[in-house]
C-alpha cells in the first residue's frame, strides 16, 4: 500500500491508501519525493476520459525520487539512483506521481544531472520537459540573430520555462499572456516583451505581416493560426498545446507562401535519447534560482485543489507537490 491521491468515478478524489503492485518486467518501483500540478493531472481530476483512461487513477504525469526495487529485465538504472520521469503514461493509462510510491516504466527513467535538485526536477517536470523539447525543436530552423520569437501561453507551466530556455541561449523573447500584471517576473526569467493574449485570441488574416522568426506555442487555435499567419520566410512554430483550442483554423498560406515549418512536439512518448538530452540541456540552461521565483509548494490534498485552477488558467508558473507533506 501506498499514500495517495485517488481518483475514481465511485468517489471524489482525495488522499488514500493505494494497493501498490511490485515491479513487473522492465518496470522499477520509486520511492517518490516530489511530483507537480499539470494541466493533464487537472483533468484526471475532473476524470476527463481524454486523460484519465483507467478507473481508479492516481494523478501526477511527473514523477521525481529514488529508485528502490527493479523489476526482471531492467537495465540502465540501479537502486538509489536519482531519478525522474515525464510522461510515459503516468496519471494517464497507468498510475502517477501523487503518491509515496509508485511504479514507472524503466525505459522512460532520466538519471538526473549532477546538481539538478529534487525540487528542481519537479518543478522543471512535464511543463518544463515540454518546453525544452519546443526549443530543441525551433532552434533546428531558428538562430538567435534571425529575429524576434513569441512564447504563447508564457504564464503557463509550459511558457514559463520556454521564455528563460530561450533568453538563456540568446533568442529575444516576446512573451504572450493573459496575465498582464505577471510582466515583471516574465521579464525577470528573460522576456524582452510582454503582450497580451487578447492580440492573438481572434481569428486574422490567413497571411499577416511577419513578425516572428519562430515561436512556442501551447495554446493553439486561432492564437496558433495567428502565430504561423505572422511568422516570417522560413521560420517555425512549436505546437505542444490546446488550451485554447484543439482546432487550427488556417490555410495553407503560411507553408507554401513562406516556408514556414509547424513541429509537433510529444513529450509523452520522446525517446529515451531525446529525454536525456533534454534534462542535460536544462541543466546547463535553466537557473533554478529563476524558476524558484514561479514556483510554488503545495501537499497531496492542496494538489487535488490546485489541480482545477490550473485548467481554468489561473495558475501563474509551475506548482511542485510534496508528497509527503499533510
Amino acid at each position: 500500500m501506498t499514500r495517495a491521491v485517488l481518483v475514481s468515478s465511485s468517489a471524489p478524489p482525495a488522499v488514500t491508501e493505494v494497493d501498490l503492485p511490485d515491479p513487473a518486467e522492465g518496470e522499477v518501483l520509486v520511492d517518490v519525493t516530489a511530483s507537480s500540478v499539470n494541466y493533464k493531472d487537472g483533468l484526471a481530476l475532473a476524470r476527463n476520459p481524454g486523460v484519465a483512461r483507467v478507473d481508479p487513477l492516481v494523478p501526477g504525469i511527473d514523477v521525481v525520487g529514488t529508485v528502490s526495487a527493479l523489476g526482471p529485465g531492467v537495465h540502465g538504472v540501479a537502486i538509489g539512483d536519482r531519478v525522474t520521469c515525464n510522461g510515459a503514461g503516468l496519471g494517464e493509462t497507468r498510475h502517477g506521481g501523487w503518491a509515496v510510491r509508485t511504479v514507472v516504466p524503466a525505459d522512460a527513467l532520466v538519471v538526473l544531472p549532477d546538481g539538478v535538485g529534487d525540487v528542481f526536477a519537479a518543478a522543471v517536470g512535464t511543463a518544463g520537459f515540454t518546453a525544452q523539447l519546443s526549443v530543441l525543436a525551433l532552434e533546428r530552423t531558428v538562430a538567435p540573430d534571425d529575429g524576434p520569437v513569441l512564447v504563447t501561453g508564457a504564464s503557463g507551466g509550459v511558457g514559463s520555462v520556454a521564455v528563460a530556455l530561450l533568453a538563456a541561449r540568446g533568442y529575444t523573447v516576446t512573451a504572450s499572456t493573459g496575465r498582464t500584471t505577471n510582466a515583471d517576473a516574465l521579464r525577470r526569467l528573460g522576456a524582452a516583451e510582454v503582450v497580451d493574449r487578447a492580440e492573438f485570441a481572434e481569428l486574422g488574416k490567413p497571411l499577416q505581416r511577419a513578425r516572428w522568426a519562430g515561436a512556442v506555442d501551447s495554446v493553439g487555435g486561432a492564437t496558433l493560426a495567428n502565430v504561423l499567419a505572422a511568422t516570417q520566410w522560413g521560420g517555425a512554430v512549436t505546437a505542444c498545446g490546446l488550451a485554447q483550442d484543439a482546432g487550427l483554423p488556417t490555410t495553407v498560406m503560411p507553408f507554401i507562401l513562406r516556408a514556414v515549418s509547424l513541429l509537433g512536439i510529444n513529450s509523452v512518448d520522446a525517446p529515451h535519447a531525446l529525454r536525456q538530452r533534454a534534462w542535460d540541456r536544462i541543466a546547463t540552461d535553466l537557473d533554478p534560482a529563476l524558476l524558484a521565483e514561479v514556483t510554488r509548494t503545495v501537499s497531496l490534498s492542496q494538489a487535488i485543489e490546485v489541480g482545477a485552477e490550473v485548467v481554468a488558467g489561473r495558475v501563474h508558473g509551475r506548482t511542485v507537490v510534496d508528497v509527503a507533506a499533510a
